[in-house]
């Protein structure tokens, strides 16, 4: 599929060509404050979002894991205790230096960092066992083709599983939410980051990813199978699932 003349950069159109960059430098200018801020956004709650998404990976021992746009170690860390062989990848090598800094603090030495592109991974066909992104994909440029190569790197019988916020379906806290997220968040962000812009740009990505089902359907279209989500707090965050059959 063709990567559309422009995409959105929040609120913005910008030519496709120069997403990857712009997205880039947003992440590089938060990294080291990306978890404290992601505590502030979501009152802690983004470390039960991420517990809940590795129990429905399961990931097991002797299983080669890729947990793509996994730059800070977040899920990876959750992961690493089962044994799996779990390789962390990030487009923004100031987001994988976080999270190898973390990993050294922690004593974690059995990780491997990769920096790679969703949209073109430099991985084998067949590799994986399991393919992992949490809060990625929607700051991809051209999601389909990552979708497309989450599929080309699994193995036969491979899962693939996503962790992203989406639209809020209960009445009334949607409204809130909104009104939180808009001003509160990108005020946070100045205040803790020193950056509102960026939170900002975050907060906008949210509102142009694609409801649930649409979603959905571009994971089917990649190929994979048996897809499903499971929304979170009426659909303010969702765990998105498909097999390679």
């Amino acid at each position: 599929m063709a990567t559309p003349d422009t995409v959105s950069f929040g609120y913005e159109e910008v030519p496709a060509t120069a997403k990857t960059a712009m997205v880039g430098e947003v992440f590089s200018r938060v990294a080291r404050k990306y978890d404290i801020m992601n505590d502030a956004m979501s009152g802690g709650m983004h470390r039960l979002w991420k517990d809940r998404f590795v129990r429905r990976v399961k990931p097991r021992a002797g299983e080669a894991i890729l947990d793509m746009a996994g730059g800070t170690g977040d899920i990876a860390f959750r992961m690493e205790p089962s044994g799996a062989s779990i390789t962390v990848a990030d487009i923004n090598p100031d987001m994988l230096g976080v999270g190898m800094e973390r990993a050294a603090e922690r004593g974690i030495t059995s990780l491997v960092w990769s920096e790679q592109n969703a949209e073109k991974l430099s991985f084998p066909d067949q590799f994986f066992d399991a393919y992992t992104i949490a809060f990625g994909i929607r700051n991809v440029t051209d999601i389909p083709a990552a979708l497309a190569d989450a599929h080309r790197v699994l193995r036969y019988g491979g899962r693939f599983f996503c962790l992203e916020f989406s639209t809020n379906e209960w009445p009334g806290f949607a409204q809130v939410y909104d009104v939180y997220s808009h001003h509160l968040v990108p005020k946070l962000g100045k205040l803790i980051a020193q950056d509102e812009d960026s939170y900002r740009y975050l907060i906008e990505s949210i509102r142009r990813f694609p409801p649930m089902p649409a979603f959905a359907q571009m994971i089917r279209e990649a190929g994979f199978s048996a897809v499903k989500f499971e929304p979170i707090l009426g659909g303010l965050v969702a765990i998105h699932s498909g097999w390679k059959a």
